[in-house]
């Protein structure tokens, strides 16, 4: 039974590696010092002093970021690829309460399924966003930022707290998300051929005129 609960906390944590790469490393820092969690034997430098407040800096700026128009377009692109390399980490570090686990079966399932939610997570906000700078010219990227700063957080937190809960929250997050992208999707593609046929249509008025 733990270890399954070892798996949901690293699942949780990684999904919350999707939407802000930080914030998950910080909420696991802050647990390991607490002592609510343990770490796997090899990535105790997690939970070091020395680390938080690397985690703390890296959160301000990654947060911050977002928030600077077409900045945060260029940061999803970098973003995708770390945020799956620390959806990895998170999920080894997670399984270190399962001792019988070889490390490197540990960093298998943490590539597979640690690598396969951060990856899931990140695709679907780098969506999001496209649809959202599509749609609104980056007017509505702010919002959401937001929305992902708050996710990310409550996530992580809860995968901590209810680990069995992050996994259905992640789950029905993905859900939501998903239609979400989609629908906006649907959107642009119907909004660019109006857009690409209307000089025609004014053209052909003014030579009728």
């Amino acid at each position: 039974m733990e270890g399954l609960l070892a798996i949901f906390l690293g699942l949780g944590l990684s999904a919350a590696c999707g939407f802000r790469i930080f914030v998950p490393l910080l909420v696991m820092s802050i647990a390991a010092q607490a002592g609510h969690l343990e770490l796997a034997p090899d990535l105790q430098w997690i939970g070091s002093e020395v680390a938080l407040l690397v985690f703390v800096v890296a959160t301000f700026f990654e947060v911050s970021a977002y928030y600077v128009p077409w900045v945060d377009n260029l940061l999803d692109v970098v973003a995708t690829p770390v945020a799956v390399v620390a959806g990895i980490l998170v999920m080894s570090a997670a399984m270190g309460d399962i001792g019988d686990l070889s490390p490197m079966w540990r960093w298998a399932l943490a590539a597979i399924l640690g690598g396969g939610a951060a990856g899931i997570t990140q695709g679907t906000t780098d969506v999001l966003r496209l649809a959202s700078t599509t749609t609104t010219g980056g007017l509505g990227n702010p919002l959401l930022a937001t929305g992902e700063n708050v996710t990310s957080l409550l996530l992580a937190v809860v995968a901590v707290l209810a680990p069995w809960l992050a996994v259905l929250l992640m789950g029905l997050l993905v859900y939501w998300l998903g239609k979400r992208a989609l629908k906006l999707g649907f959107r642009s593609r119907n909004a660019a051929p109006q857009s690409q046929g209307s000089p025609p249509t004014a053209v052909l008025h003014w030579r009728r005129f």
